[in-house]
């Protein structure tokens, strides 16, 4: 009897490549590791399935639903979705074998059950670098990452490229003083997809939280001071906005540009922009966003901020970091 053939195919999503494009494929890997590396940070390897109840510790909504879990025996399993989480893991597990600021970098791949389209792939590298404190971290740092994504990107032979940055202390000061701290989550994630609906857009969704004409108008004046970073700077002080949170965010945001400079990033691969929020709600202070100039169909193709504290879900202890994700490569 004939064996009957099985068609050869692969699931959608997942990728493959020939060998020629392989070999493309690791040598930007290796240069990305390069750059990593000649900053001082440190590797680190995750298991790619993990516990479904310490993988999903801090997950909910639309990022459990696209989790790929499942029974093994009795054991509960997931397969990673990030590589943030593993690391909060990693570090609540290992803290008094660390020493602190701890610098790890990690390139792996990380699965999402979401529907397969251009350039939004199931299975997919993620490039991760973080500087985890113990209890506190120096603003310093803040600018280092900057400093990462432009040597990254100039080991990659990129040129034409911008890093945007913003500061999530100065959005929510303006919310405080709006009466709007309650819808700010909402707001940012509005905020945070002008560069793709576009300003009519953005405003309807405003409508739709149930903004008033006034907040509207201040949030859409604000997110569109034009200018040098030093110059924006300059007009936010001068919005008459006057909550400690804003005026802290102005103060960071201010200190970072001018440590970006002392790290010899040129002033034409970064700027201010007060659009980028991250819709992430764990970002506490500075944000960033990078965009290829000639490439601006991709949208940011690295992401990233200060958060508070990165392991809350797994140990007592204070862990504030910043971090970037290059999303695919």
């Amino acid at each position: 009897m004939e064996n009957k053939k099985i068609e050869p195919r692969t699931l959608p999503g997942f990728m493959e490549l020939l060998p020629k494009d392989q070999i493309r494929f690791n040598e930007i890997k290796e240069k990305i590791q390069k750059s990593y590396e000649q900053f001082g940070f440190l590797p680190l390897d995750t298991p790619v399935i993990e516990y479904s109840e310490v993988l999903l510790a801090k997950a909910g909504g639309e990022t459990e639903k696209q989790i790929y879990r499942f029974n093994k025996g009795d054991t509960d399993l997931s397969l990673r979705f990030d590589l943030t989480v593993p690391l909060a893991k990693y570090v609540a597990e290992y803290y008094g074998n660390l020493s602190f600021p701890f610098k790890r970098y990690q390139i792996g791949k990380v699965y999402r059950g979401e529907k397969a389209q251009a350039g939004r792939f199931r299975e997919f590298y993620q490039c991760d670098v973080d500087i985890i404190g113990d209890g506190s971290l120096n603003i310093m740092y803040d600018a280092e990452i900057p400093s990462i994504i432009y040597t990254t990107f100039r080991n990659l032979g990129f040129e034409d490229f911008t890093i945007c940055i913003n500061n999530r202390k100065i959005l929510n000061g303006m919310f405080v003083a709006l009466n709007l701290s309650e819808k700010s989550v909402d707001i940012l994630r509005v905020i945070d997809k002008i560069e793709k609906i576009g300003k009519e857009a953005v405003i309807e969704e405003f409508k739709n939280l149930e903004l008033n004409d006034s907040q509207i108008k201040t949030i859409v004046d604000f997110i569109e001071i034009s200018g040098t970073s030093d110059e924006k700077i300059e007009k936010l002080k001068n919005l008459g906005i006057n909550t400690e949170e804003f005026n802290q965010g102005i103060e960071e945001l201010e200190t970072v540009v001018k440590l970006i400079r002392k790290y010899k990033v040129p002033d034409k691969n970064f700027k201010v922009d007060l659009s980028i929020a991250r819709g992430l709600d764990y970002y506490t202070g500075t944000v960033y966003e990078t965009f290829l100039d000639n490439y601006k169909n991709l949208g940011s193709v690295c992401s990233g901020g200060r958060y508070e504290n990165l392991a809350e879900y797994y140990t007592d202890k204070k862990l504030p970091g910043v971090r970037n994700i290059y999303w695919t490569i």
